[in-house]
């Protein structure tokens, strides 16, 4: 029997059934004073009064008030109308230091509110292995997707991500995107940034040229981005077939920003569409905190530790190699124990692109195209500026 009807039991024998107090206390096994207690409770309000009575205190001086119940609510709301994310740590984020409650009590508050949607489907986050690189520019993952301009037409975003902050270091809409646009985004984001040590990417022609044959019938001939990787020494690595969770990162980045695109709404050009991205970059590695990285927002993780770069090894000595274009003045610059040297080169080379191969305080630098060291340089830490030493063929 449960409390519920042992109490309404012992009312009813005493009020019905004609047992003393004694009686009922010793036929139910409690005490005389709980029998009278009951008995103030039926005289006062029937037997619903004897029902037991919920122990919970009747004020709670921490509970939330209803300015912060509020508050959060509103941040939700307007997260979600911008297209961010609007969970409980994005809401934490943007609340002030000193009042807000934590991610637990965020969470109880949305789901009390019926704004939260269960997703069973999904698996628990303890059961995830994350993988990332582990320094700035160890790793760039790429990739494109679709979106509609307002009047239907669809262009394609080309995105680079680096793997260890998360942060985006290139995005721009083409219709559609190309081998030669490959190429062109990431040396322009080579020039921003300086190489990567490797790609990440999915298998896609436009990548790489590993499952297509060529004239020949023969496989392993490799496309212009593949030949543009070997000759960095930059490590080429694609996802395995049909395996998009390998390229996770970018994946998941693509949903953010298609939130972010469909809340901005639909513009009628692909220049509005890039100046859209342009936004979108500002706001996604500056504003937007990250959970995978610490609560950091991308451009702070990027920035806080050394960059990883291609290594190449030539005559038993490992060199760095940069990625670089010579300025109108025929020189380049490199930071060299703790000051940024200029290294000469040549009016003639002005504005082109070369190899700098770098190994203690000697320099090569390599014209792609022609395949020649054009400039070598043996770095003087007194002086700012080097003069080239020579060259070689």
């Amino acid at each position: 029997m449960n409390d519920s009807n042992k109490n309404r039991s012992i009312i009813l024998a005493i009020t019905e059934g004609g047992l003393t107090q004694t009686q009922a206390a010793q036929r139910f096994d409690v005490s005389t004073r709980w029998i009278r207690t009951l008995l103030t409770r039926y005289r006062t309000g029937g037997l619903d009064a004897v029902d037991p009575q919920s122990k919970r205190p009747r004020t709670n001086p921490n509970a939330i008030d209803e300015a912060t119940i509020s508050t959060i609510l509103t941040l939700r709301d307007s997260l979600i109308a911008q297209g961010l994310d609007a969970g409980p740590e994005s809401i934490w984020d943007r609340m002030p230091a000193s009042s807000r409650p934590s991610t637990a009590t965020i969470w109880r508050i949305l789901r009390r509110n019926n704004t939260i949607t269960d997703q069973p489907q999904k698996r628990p986050r303890s059961s995830w292995h994350r993988f990332q690189a582990a320094a700035p520019n160890e790793t760039w993952q790429s990739d494109f997707t679709h979106w509609p301009l307002a009047d239907g037409t669809d262009t394609e975003t080309i995105s680079w991500l680096d793997d260890h902050s998360r942060k985006l270091l290139h995005a721009t809409a083409h219709t559609p995107v190309t081998g030669r646009i490959v190429i062109d985004t990431f040396t322009q984001t080579m020039d921003a940034y300086g190489p990567p040590a490797s790609t990440l990417t999915d298998n896609g022609m436009v990548y790489t040229a590993r499952f297509s044959r060529g004239n020949d019938g023969t496989r392993d001939q490799p496309n212009a981005f593949e030949q543009l990787l070997s000759d960095l020494a930059i490590t080429q690595k694609n996802g395995g077939p049909n395996k998009p969770t390998t390229q996770g990162k970018i994946e998941r980045y693509h949903q953010t920003l298609k939130r972010w695109l469909r809340a901005d709404g639909n513009v009628e050009s692909i220049e509005a569409l890039n100046e859209q991205l342009v936004r979108f970059a500002h706001i996604y590695n500056t504003q937007r905190p990250h959970r995978a990285i610490g609560r950091r927002t991308p451009d702070t993780v990027y920035s806080a530790t050394p960059k990883a770069q291609p290594v190449i090894e030539v005559d038993s000595r490992v060199w760095r190699i940069r990625y670089d274009r010579v300025d109108a003045y025929g020189k380049i610059s490199l930071r060299f124990a703790g000051r940024l040297r200029h290294l000469g080169i040549g009016r003639a080379y002005a504005r082109k692109r070369v190899l700098l191969l770098v190994h203690d305080r000697e320099t090569m630098v390599i014209d792609r195209g022609a395949g020649a060291i054009i400039a070598q340089h043996t770095i003087d830490i007194e002086k700012n500026y080097q003069p080239s030493k020579g060259t070689m063929t």
